[in-house]
């Protein structure tokens, strides 16, 4: 994937595919080190499938016997000098951290989060999804537990907040650089 904010949507939708209910992502630069955080309350994977699933020939989907968002990832953090490390448990959910040094010249750029968180909410608007993004200590977060609270029974998928949204994180996200 061209950069990591497809990674982190394919990464999201399989926690979604999960059941999961709440799904973390954050995002920790600090010198010259990107670390990337997705944590989900799904249903979480045996010890078995979860030491396995970043091989590209194991997927429990039925569609087709190859599964390639993970493996992918991993590649594409090792191609850094990163690393790749998930933890999961069944009915506990699962935890995928990935590394990635900023400076190595394969590293890929973070693309356009918000338009992800976005996307995300709009398929997903009774998901929760807590996400934030830190560089050298300035933060852009976004919790749809809050936004629930402030909206009432405004659906998170109508456009006029879903449009919030996005100029919100990209505003925030500017003030990152």
């Amino acid at each position: 994937m061209k950069d990591l904010s497809l990674n982190i949507l394919d990464i999201a939708q399989n926690s979604l595919k999960a059941g999961a209910a709440l799904i973390r992502i954050a995002l920790r630069e600090r010198d010259g080190v990107l670390r990337i955080v997705i944590e989900d309350d799904g249903r979480g994977m045996e010890p078995e499938l979860a030491a396995r699933v970043t091989d590209p020939f194991v997927t429990t989907r039925d569609t087709r016997k190859v599964g390639l968002g993970l493996p992918f990832y991993r590649q594409a953090a090792e191609q850094t000098g990163g690393s790749l490390e998930l933890v999961s448990a069944p009915g506990r959910g699962t935890t995928v951290t990935a590394v990635f040094h900023t400076a190595h010249i394969d590293a890929p750029p973070a693309g356009d989060m918000p338009a992800t968180i976005q996307t995300l909410i709009q398929g997903s608007p009774d998901v929760d999804f807590d996400y934030s993004r830190e560089r050298d200590g300035k933060v852009s977060s976004l919790d749809t537990r809050l936004m629930r609270e402030q909206l009432g029974d405004i659906p998170l998928n109508e456009p006029d907040v879903l449009q919030w949204i996005y100029e919100s994180l990209t505003e925030s996200e500017k003030e990152l650089e």
